[in-house]
């Protein structure tokens, strides 16, 4: 199959004369049974989707290849880093670097991609090539190696930075993709490593220097002196805070959720006090095959997030919608929401936009993922797409009844379907005792 599946892609970049090894990774899903791919080729789209994603890898990967990276890079740091979760605690950190000098912070900076064309996001960010150091997690905590602390102070950085690396060999791989971070492109072990000049943000050099100040304070103040999310997530894995016998690197992965969940967890704490709504509202907002309707009802605080995954999309193989969500009531919740890190991202959006209102209310969030929506590309989308629904103006209902009718009207699954997914909906109805109205298919 492996060699099939080469085979194909040498007879695709033929065409393009671009030659090059590409390693596959079974983790991205792109060789299906009964080599559906190889018959298919990306023209036939027997997988059901509405565009080959392989051929969206592949096309952004010869982009990346094109400009002839070999054993040595040169180029602005957005800035951005990864730190690798693989082999934990031992495993690799590097920085992403794009081949480009000049201006771009962008390439880093999701809160600034809303409106961006999944294949506009997919084609900035494989052009990031990783460089690779294997390092112990635990290592911030006592005297970092000079490469080491050159990624540290990258991850410190509020600018590109000129960044001139030099791999072991030349950098190779299929573009990663992940429904937590963002994409980036090939990768190599990193041999040395040498950064320009760079300016800091100071409220999180402040933090970096304070050893006494914990990991949750430095992140908070961070948050509540307008640091952008993605720089505060990026201090964060790259081990810049907490007590100095503490301090480490966190795989990206974890470090996204954790400073979303630090940070609505304080919200959280916040809102409990504040007055609750007098009304219903609801927000909603579409973005890149995602529709997002979030409803704010005149309840204690209490959240629920779920997702219904279209057949075609990318974690949907099966030929029904998929529902699935979690929640919380208002003592909280003690274990990992099973949908991951978009509940926490969702819950952060959700909670600034609470404590921004001095309100609290109870929030239930529904997003249809439709199959224009081929691959994951980081909860960075959920976080900014709930963010910017509720800069819009909301709908407003003085009772349950119209709020779900018009729910109803702009979702494209029944209603009833939502309900029988949803722990908080059912409690509402049930409440209201209202359910006669509501359990119909429109």
């Amino acid at each position: 199959m492996v060699k099939a599946f080469n085979w194909w892609v040498s007879s695709i970049l033929e065409d393009k004369k671009v030659l090059f090894d590409l390693n596959i990774n079974k983790d991205l899903r792109i060789i299906k049974k009964d080599y559906l791919c190889i018959i298919c080729r990306g023209t036939k789209l027997l997988c059901g989707k509405t565009r080959c994603p392989i051929m969206i890898k592949l096309y952004s990967l010869i982009k990346t290849k094109v400009l002839n990276i070999e054993n040595f890079l040169e180029g602005s740091a957005p800035p951005d880093i990864f730190i690798g979760r693989i082999g934990y605690p031992k495993v690799y950190i590097g920085p992403l670097v794009p081949p480009i000098i000049g201006d771009t912070k962008i390439f880093s900076t999701p809160e600034k991609w809303i409106g961006k064309k999944i294949d506009e996001i997919i084609d900035m960010r494989s052009q990031l090539i990783r460089g690779k150091y294997l390092i112990d997690v635990h290592s911030p905590s006592k005297d970092l190696d000079k490469i080491s602390l050159m990624i540290q102070e990258l991850s410190l950085s509020t600018s590109p930075t000129n960044t001139e690396l030099f791999f072991e060999r030349k950098p190779s791989g299929t573009i990663v993709l992940s429904s937590e971070f963002e994409p980036f492109g090939p990768s190599a072990p990193i041999k040395s490593l040498r950064i320009g000049s760079y300016k800091t943000i100071k409220t999180i050099e402040k933090a970096y220097y304070d050893y006494d100040m914990k990991a949750e304070e430095a992140v908070m103040i961070s948050y509540l002196s307008n640091v952008g999310i993605s720089a505060i997530q990026r201090a964060f894995s790259s081990g810049c805070f907490g007590l100095k016998k503490n301090r480490k690197f966190v795989p990206t992965k974890w470090s996204i959720t954790a400073v979303d969940s630090i940070i609505s967890n304080n919200l959280i704490r916040e809102i409990k006090n504040f007055p609750i709504i007098n009304e219903y509202q609801v927000y909603s907002f579409n973005n890149i095959g995602n529709k997002f309707i979030i409803l704010m009802m005149p309840t204690k605080w209490k959240y629920e997030s779920m997702e219904a995954w279209w057949p075609g999309t990318f974690w949907n193989p099966w030929k029904n919608v998929v529902i699935y969500g979690d929640h919380e009531h208002f003592s909280g919740r003690t274990t990992y929401a099973e949908i991951g890190g978009c509940y926490y991202a969702a819950r952060l959006a959700v909670t600034e936009k609470l404590y921004e209102m001095k309100k609290q209310a109870g929030i239930i969030i529904f997003r249809e993922i439709y199959p224009e929506y081929i691959l994951p590309i980081g909860v960075w989308n959920v976080r900014e797409s709930v963010r910017a629904s509720l800069k819009n103006k909301p709908m407003n209902f003085n009772n349950l009844k119209d709020t779900l009718n018009y729910i109803s009207s702009i979702l494209k699954i029944p209603l009833k379907k939502w309900c029988e997914a949803s722990t908080l909906l059912k409690e509402e109805l049930y409440q209201t005792k209202i359910l006669d109205f509501i359990l119909y298919e429109h």
